[in-house]
């Protein structure tokens, strides 16, 4: 297993290793014990998985408040997806700078975000299903969201009509949010 640092920090990339033969492949997608070995030390309580039927589904940017925040292991099972993680810590040299990593049942890859962070994805495929380890449990009264454009953030999803739901639609700006409790 392979960990990678990412232009934003404490956001990185996770390659597992692949063994395979003529009967196909194995990975161990976690570890909690090769991870604490580079610094990722966190003690994830729940599994998520979502599906999207069509390319061009964009999802985010979503996070929970303080005392409720969430670090993410994030990998895509089937098809491929643009992740977006967004550091929203005050504070922070990287405050509302942004990374953009190609997830893929193809490649494997996973990207863990720290607490404080907001996070999205756009589907590059058909049939999508995302899968994620969170360290803190769904809570819907924590649950917050950015507008996925917001131009003072500036992520690059790329060209063409974009699927959302209605809440990921008017979603506020970043600078509306007057409740981020993230500190760096």
């Amino acid at each position: 297993m392979r960990v990678i640092k990412t232009a934003l920090n404490d956001v990185f990339i996770i390659e597992p290793e692949v063994f395979g033969d003529n009967r196909g492949w194995f990975i161990e997608s976690y570890s909690k014990k090769k991870l604490a070995k580079v610094g990722i030390d966190v003690d994830f309580v729940q599994d998520n998985q979502s599906f999207s039927a069509h390319k061009g589904t964009l999802r985010g940017l979503h996070f929970q408040l303080n005392p409720k925040a969430q670090a993410k292991i994030v990998r895509c099972t089937q098809g491929a997806i643009l992740d977006v993680s967004v550091d929203i810590r005050k504070g922070s040299p990287m405050y509302k700078k942004w990374v953009a990593v190609e997830l893929s049942a193809e490649n494997k890859k996973q990207l863990f975000l720290p607490k404080g962070f907001a996070h999205g994805f756009l589907t590059l495929t058909d049939d999508v299903e995302v899968q994620y380890k969170a360290d803190e449990y769904y809570a819907p009264e924590y649950d917050g969201n950015i507008l996925f454009n917001d131009p003072e953030i500036g992520v690059i999803w790329g060209e063409g009509e974009f699927i959302l739901s209605d809440k990921d639609k008017h979603a506020p700006l970043l600078k509306d949010r007057t409740d981020l409790n993230f500190v760096y």
